[in-house]
């Protein structure tokens, strides 16, 4: 069986720094600085006060799964909420794992996977989680 292809995220000015992070291995979240809240995903605004006044900052690629389902078709996968130490849920895949013992409430911790353009060439890696 051949490995499932990530489709390559669409990168323009208002997501570059969170793919460029990506590039170099790292997550990057939203924070509004009027609440000190973090979000996901980074926007220009934050979701709490729709305030300008936000930072990208670096999370630390620690999470819980807050609920997950498992897509048995041809190329099995599981889809997730993923929990932030930092507080926000990520929507995302989890890897590198038997899907039987995943579980609500289960540690993970970042793993970044390469996804891949449509025409074939490498796109930006994709944050994903696997087991802690």
């Amino acid at each position: 069986m051949s490995e499932r292809i990530i489709a390559a995220p669409v990168i323009d000015s208002s997501t570059k720094a969170v793919w460029d992070a990506a590039a170099e291995g790292r997550l990057l979240v939203g924070l509004c600085r009027d609440t000190g809240r973090h979000f996901w995903y980074p926007r220009g605004a934050s979701p709490f006060t729709l305030s300008p006044n936000v930072d990208l900052v670096q999370a630390t690629g620690r999470g819980t799964i807050y609920s997950y389902t498992v897509m048995r078709v041809a190329q099995p996968y599981a889809c997730a909420y993923v929990e932030l130490e930092e507080g926000p849920r990520i929507f995302t895949n989890i890897v590198d794992c038997d899907f039987a013992e995943l579980r609500i409430g289960l540690k993970v911790r970042l793993a970044f996977k390469p996804s891949q353009a449509a025409d074939g060439t490498p796109g930006a890696p994709v944050p994903m989680f696997a087991p802690a």
